[in-house]
């Protein structure tokens, strides 16, 4: 029996015990490395699936919760047909770590195709990105810092899909180990959508792989996606990293847009996914074993890139740009001919095609073939099933409210002024702008707002249509580093606030949980406290996490973990684009409002750090509360009463107040605000509230918490009770730091 795994395959023992009895022989090297992928931690969730079940996954606007490649919300209907916002996430994490560009770029190319093989065409993507200390030119951090967004604007840039949202923080937790999170979005009729999993009657039916030829890139990439990340081990852990082609996803995207189309005119019910962790091997086992069958592999009919490749490499090497399709057999040669002959596929890269790899079985087995011998032989259920790994954890303890956390530092009106520059100039606050302008966020024309002019991006989604997406994401490590619960509440509701500024109705979630190593007690915690948060969150909402990713082993062998990070994304619906509450302030005169409560804690926030305050209380949530601030700031919008809205996030409510003007400043509006009223550093979810009819403003608000804070001047200073600054001067200060490292 088998009892140490053989190098590249990193079973433990008893996994490696539990599958040579189950199969009554030593496995074979192809299914050796094909349970090492399925049993990854990537794949298999093994140790995070049953506390991610505590997540709320369902409700009146999901069409799809989290069960395929990606979740489906309803948005709305269009010409009488009801359309849905596709949505998935996922981390790119260790492989932008060891090769930046590529690592990050094949991150958005997963999650490209995740959105497209549900029949949805593909119209934006988002990047939640966390890097390490940047300060020092020649570090490794900065290296990184630097490729991973070169490599996700050059694949998203080429593929013709807007970069819509996206966010980024700099900590040294991720020193060792940035975080590339990647979402995508994309829109399908719900009469239209294609499933990844077997129909009911495929039996007999082929099973056809799209796309680049097989090569040896990415072999590996599930179980490496799922250790500690070790430098040593850098140069080959490259060889586990693919290799990006956005080119020929052009092509395969619009070939499959056509494919749709045939399928859709001819009533044809098909299978299609994404090829992703565990190659060829992975993709087809779990096409077929969530559609209740087996398949029967040839690897000699794969497409490859190099001869003589073993077949555990053909099999599970994760090389870019490749879907599978479940077809009916009289089917297959219009869909062969779509990718070979209408749209090239063979010319385009060296042997790319379309082409029949097996067959959909009812024996519920998976066996591969290779030059006339059986190489892999195993029941699929064994092989695609859960497996669960009972780590131990702690339920942590919630941050004891101090009595000096309950009162506000009050600072004077010259502290405010002295510290307002240095809160803009922070690295968690300033401008991103030097890092978006290489994303193209309107490549498509439906750009409603894009990346960087607020702090959620706007869409289109039907041309010529009144139907629009918000898209935002949120997530801060600094809360994360001191309470992994407070912070994934806080991620929740922050995104949700950046949908409502838009004037969207926040309608699903996603999440990315990056955490340490599971098997590190205090590490788990982080881990199972984040989603507890999530869910608290997200039932306090009436929203529902539809997709996600679990990235886990986020940890140097140094022993430095990440700050626990659940990073949210969160869609929202437009019914009418014409009521897109737009950023920045519009005209002088007008009433700024903060809308929201300021909570008594402040540990983790900008303002903290700049003082020296080691608060460990993160803002905290008053749910009741805040749900009738958002139903009032709804029902504000809709009188039309608001002229814009600004979410208050890092920096606090002076910050957002900046934010609005630099705003207004970037539209060509060269105005200023008047502060005189009670505005802080704090950092508890709110809005700034800018109002042109305060009278009705302030007889809707109700029992909502709103306070006046000042009035949008003509002159193009900020004044804060009295004492002036130039915007201008606060716009270079908060678009400096970040210049020097994207020029």
């Amino acid at each position: 029996m088998v009892n140490q795994a053989p190098v590249n395959v990193a079973l433990r023992k008893d996994e490696l015990e539990r599958i040579a009895q189950r199969l009554g022989r030593e496995p074979t090297a192809a299914e050796l490395h094909a349970f090492d992928a399925q049993w990854s931690e990537h794949c298999s969730y093994k140790s995070s699936r049953h506390h991610l079940k505590k997540l709320p996954t369902s409700g009146p606007d999901v069409i799809l919760g989290p069960a395929e490649d990606s979740g489906i919300l309803y948005l709305g209907e269009h010409d009488g047909e009801r359309y849905g916002v596709v949505i998935a996430h996922e981390s790119h994490n260790h492989p932008s770590q060891v090769v930046p560009f590529e690592g990050a770029a094949t991150g958005i190319g997963g999650i490209v195709r995740d959105v497209l093989c549900m029949g949805a065409e593909v119209v934006a993507v988002a990047d939640p990105l966390r890097f390490g200390r940047i300060d020092d030119p020649d570090s490794h951090q900065r290296s990184v810092a630097v490729g991973v967004v070169d490599g996700i604007a050059a694949y998203g840039n080429a593929i013709g899909v807007p970069n819509l949202a996206g966010d980024v923080y700099f900590d040294e937790s991720f020193d060792d180990n940035c975080l590339v999170n990647v979402v995508a979005l994309g829109i399908v009729k719900e009469s239209e959508i294609v499933h990844s999993f077997a129909p009911k009657d495929a039996e007999g039916w082929d099973i056809v792989l799209v796309g680049k030829a097989t090569d040896a890139s990415g072999f590996g990439g599930a179980s490496f996606s799922s250790l500690t990340l070790d430098t040593e081990d850098e140069e080959a852990n490259k060889g586990a990293v693919q290799v990006p082609d956005p080119f020929l996803k052009n092509v395969l995207m619009r070939a499959s847009y056509r494919a749709f189309a045939y399928l859709r005119d001819h009533n044809i019910e098909a299978g299609f996914k994404d090829l992703g962790a565990g190659g060829v091997m992975g993709c087809s086992a779990e096409i077929v074993s969530s559609g209740g069958f087996g398949a029967d592999i040839n690897l000699d009919e794969v497409n490859v890139a190099i001869e003589n490749m073993p077949p555990e490499v053909i099999a599970v090497g994760e090389t870019q740009e490749r879907l599978l399709w479940v077809l009916p057999p009289h089917v297959t040669p219009e869909i062969l001919r779509i990718y070979n002959d209408q749209y090239t596929l063979p010319q385009i890269a060296y042997n790319a095609r379309a082409t029949i790899v097996g067959r959909v079985t009812r024996e519920k087995k998976y066996v591969l073939r290779h030059r006339g011998h059986v190489v892999m032989d195993v029941d699929i259920d064994f092989l695609t099933g859960s497996i669960r790994d009972e780590l131990p954890f702690t339920e942590l303890q919630p941050a004891v409210l101090r009595d000096e956390d309950i009162v506000y530092p009050q600072l004077a009106t010259d502290e405010i002024v002295d510290l307002l520059p240095r809160v803009l100039a922070h690295q968690a606050v300033c401008s991103r702008e030097p890092l978006y302008r290489r994303y193209d966020a309107v490549v498509r024309g439906l750009t409603v707002i894009p990346r960087g002019a607020g702090e959620a991006g706007v869409f289109a989604a039907v041309r010529g249509g009144k139907l629009g997406v918000a898209l935002s994401v949120a997530g801060n490590p600094r809360y994360g580093r001191l309470n992994p619960q407070r912070a994934a509440e806080l991620a929740v509701v922050e995104a949700a606030c950046k949908v409502y500024a838009t004037g969207a109705r926040p309608i699903g979630l996603t999440d990315c949980l990056n955490f340490g190593n599971p098997r590190k007690i205090e590490q788990y915690s982080e881990f199972v406290a984040a989603i507890d948060g999530l869910g608290a969150a997200a039932r306090e909402l009436g929203l529902a996490f539809v997709s996600g990713n679990v990235s886990l082993y986020n940890e140097s062998t140094a022993g430095m973990a990440v700050a626990a990070s659940a990073i949210v994304a969160c869609v929202g619906a437009l019914d009418d684009l014409a009521k897109t509450i737009t950023p920045g302030v519009k005209q002088a005169g007008n009433a700024l409002f903060v809308v929201g409560n300021v909570s008594p804690g402040f540990g983790g926030t900008v303002f903290a750090e700049l003082l020296g305050n080691d608060d460990d209380n993160v803002p905290m949530l008053e749910y009741p509360q805040l749900r009738v601030d958002l139903e009032f700031l709804r029902a504000a919008m809709r009188e039309g009463v608001v002229r814009s809205c600004t979410p208050v996030g890092a920096g606090g409510t002076l910050a957002a107040i900046a934010r609005a003007l630099f705003a207004a400043r970037g539209a060509g509006r060269s105005l200023g605000a008047e502060v005189d009223g009670e505005a802080y550093f704090d950092e508890t979810p709110g809005f700034v509230v800018e109002v042109d009819d305060q009278e009705l403003f302030l007889r809707l608000a109700g029992a909502a918490t709103v306070r006046r804070v000042g009035t949008v001047s003509k002159a193009a200073h900020f004044v804060i009770n009295g004492e002036s600054l130039h915007v201008e001067d606060l716009y270079r200060v908060w678009s400096a730091p970040l210049a020097e490292v994207y020029p």
